[in-house]
């Protein structure tokens, strides 16, 4: 088992599961740089770990992740009018972009265990999840027109894919916080539990899905990213290409060899 600790992101390997948690909760988890930073590394870090078949993505305290600290924005605002140059929001580029690549494109299941408010950023880093486990006590909102901004962390592209477009409009030009609850209806919840339970039964799913046959996952997200953006016909073709690769991974061979036995499969990840 390895643990890596940050001041605000704990990352820590066991038994095939990376749990990644945002760790400012005097701040309700807002990003500032450091914390920032320390996400996109962490999450690059589970990707490229062998070791790692599965991510639960979680956080400490009241908030999951309440976006952007203002406080830190505030004086880059302040600094860049000062000197008549520079980009506050370049944070986009350099942070939010690589965050929300590392969990949509790391070939392994990512699971949100989602704890509380989920605003801004934070909801763009729910949305890039494939699987939401959200206490019941949590909240949603997109929070960037209510400061004068435009959607990011990938916000525009997921939450009209999960929601429709006029959901999702309603969402972005209105801002406003939506239960737990009214998120499992609209379909941005995939399992709402007790705010109690949140932790063991996010980490019950991410266990799960650690134990589960992971090239099958990596190529089942790959063609769902895919077929997002391209038509039936080239869809199709991507699903001959990941099929071949799924089939000829050992996982397979063990599905295979354990129902013909009526058991149970032991993946090994490969």
């Amino acid at each position: 088992m390895a643990d890596h600790t940050a001041d605000s992101v704990l990352h820590e390997v066991s038994d095939g599961l990376a749990t990644i948690t945002i760790n400012r909760p005097d701040a309700m988890n807002a990003m500032n740089t450091a914390a920032k930073v320390a996400l996109r590394d962490a999450l690059e870090s589970a990707a490229a770990d062998p070791a790692v078949r599965a991510v639960l993505l979680t956080a400490t305290g009241r908030a999951f992740c309440v976006g952007q600290d203002l406080k830190e924005h505030v004086a880059k605002l302040e600094s860049a009018r000062e000197s008549g140059g520079g980009n506050a929001l370049s944070t986009v580029r350099e942070h939010y972009n690589p965050i929300v690549r590392a969990i949509t494109g790391m070939p392994k299941p990512v699971v949100a265990g989602v704890n509380g408010v989920a605003a801004g950023a934070g909801f763009g880093f729910a949305l890039a999840c494939d699987y939401r486990v959200v206490a019941d006590t949590a909240s949603f909102n997109t929070s960037f027109a209510g400061v004068a901004l435009t959607a990011d962390s990938g916000v525009s592209w997921t939450l009209p894919r999960l929601i429709g477009q006029s959901r999702a409009a309603d969402l972005l030009l209105f801002p406003r916080s939506v239960s737990a609850r009214d998120a499992l209806e609209l379909g941005i919840v995939n399992k709402l539990v007790p705010a109690a339970d949140l932790a063991a039964e996010a980490a019950a799913v991410a266990r799960a899905l650690a134990a589960g046959p992971t090239v099958a996952y990596a190529a089942l997200k790959e063609s769902m990213a895919h077929g997002a953006g391209h038509t039936l016909s080239e869809a199709l073709e991507k699903e001959d290409e990941l099929q071949t690769r799924a089939g000829a991974s050992e996982d397979h061979t063990i599905a295979v060899q354990a129902f013909l036995n009526k058991e149970k499969p032991k993946y090994l990840g490969r």
